[in-house]
């Protein structure tokens, strides 16, 4: 069966409805479904965020700069460091995906990636399995005969390999393009003072390098729809530009204040509040691209009254943007978030135990109570406590 290219669009956007991992940092066995919107919520320390950190791993084997799964693995300190520590005879790292046009229909194309150390020597990381599916149709399945002859091919992932994945370039395009946002105000502040600054740097300091690069006429609306809600949610805000500076070509976002004089007061992106900075990070996001995106707790610094509109705000700008489709995992600790009337499935609940976490989504019982009018705060988030968080004011 010939492959042929996914649809884009509104309707047609490639989406990851199905999670299957082994031995992959907290989870030694997981196998999990993903929705249009995906809540992920649990305790400290169980695994939020290497959960995210999946779809990071397969977006930086395909990043067109190089280093696949070799550098992937290093970047995150080895693969002692990335495989679960509950995995004891059995030390194979797996990662499966299935991707579809539409939530509730079958897969258009399934991913699977397995990789161990090699045992001996240099103690290299090779792949113990890759297949991919179009249809159900095998298109690759490795280890096969060139492997056989020369095993060092068995370094390097058929995904990251432009002449080896022309038969499923759809999946490496679409990991390709994925985006995480975790914004720390401070390293966007100081960028300046911090050197070499990465545009793809996850905690924000490229971001400003990101808007530079949008095409003028682009940015300027992208800018004018997040002053409209800056407008709504910061105090005193009135406008939103971006410039660069005069001295050294720096790019700069800056703001406008109301006050007392006839010209507003201007501030600079430094002298901005963290839930200012949090805020156009999230906004812009969210209009960058048609791509899965991952957001690490979007409610830090933020007042709950917007972190309760977090949800409407994503359905509302994808909306405008026509890629209402498009497919967002988010982290969340907050009540503020989860007050929302969500889908009773979109909520998955990380629970920590002996033998590494698990993940669910709620049951029939509590399915039952938010159809019924409650909210997942209500419902889930009591789950996510950790079992004896009543005795911490007791030390």
């Amino acid at each position: 069966m010939k492959p042929r290219k996914i649809k884009t669009g509104a309707n047609g956007d490639m989406l990851i409805t199905k999670l299957t991992l082994k031995n992959w940092r907290n989870f030694k066995k997981l196998e999990v479904p993903l929705q249009n919107r995906t809540y992920i919520i649990g305790s400290n320390a169980s695994g939020k965020s290497n959960l995210l950190d999946v779809f990071r791993f397969l977006r930086d084997i395909c990043k067109p700069a190089g280093g696949g799964l070799q550098k992937a693995i290093e970047d995150r300190g080895g693969i002692k460091k990335l495989r679960c520590l509950q995995a004891r005879s059995d030390i194979e790292v797996k990662i499966d995906i299935e991707i579809s046009e539409e939530f509730g229909e079958p897969p258009v194309w399934q991913y699977s990636l397995g990789f161990k150390p090699e045992g001996t020597g240099a103690q290299r990381i090779f792949v113990t399995q890759e297949i991919a599916k179009f249809n159900g149709a095998v298109v690759l399945n490795r280890p096969d005969r060139y492997d056989a002859k020369d095993r060092v091919r068995l370094t390097q992932t058929a995904l990251e390999q432009i002449n080896a994945n022309k038969d499923f370039r759809d999946i490496s395009d679409f990991l390709g393009n994925t985006t995480y946002l975790h914004l720390v105000p401070q390293l966007l502040k100081f960028s300046e003072a911090s050197g070499r600054i990465l545009e793809d740097d996850p905690f924000g300091q490229g971001l400003l390098q990101r808007i530079a690069k949008t095409p003028t006429r682009s940015r300027d609306a992208k800018l004018r729809r997040i002053q409209a809600a800056l407008e709504k949610a910061v105090p005193q805000f009135s406008e939103l530009k971006f410039e660069l500076d005069k001295t050294n070509g720096q790019p700069h976002l800056m703001a406008s204040y109301q006050h007392w004089r006839n010209h507003g007061a201007w501030q600079r992106e430094d002298q901005f509040s963290d839930g200012t900075l949090r805020l156009i990070g999230l906004l812009w996001m969210l209009q960058e691209s048609n791509s899965l995106l991952l957001l690490e707790e979007p409610e830090l610094s933020l007042n709950d009254s917007i972190v309760s509109h977090i949800p409407l705000m994503i359905d509302r700008i994808l909306r405008k943007q026509k890629a209402l489709g498009r497919q967002v995992i988010i982290t969340t600790h907050s009540e503020a978030l989860l007050r929302n009337p969500l889908e009773s499935n979109s909520i998955l609940l990380l629970e920590p135990g002996a033998d590494g976490t698990t993940a669910r989504v709620a049951d029939e019982f509590e399915m039952g109570l938010m159809n019924a009018g409650m909210t997942p705060a209500e419902v889930m988030l009591p789950k996510a406590r950790p079992s004896h968080i009543d005795q911490l004011g007791l030390l």
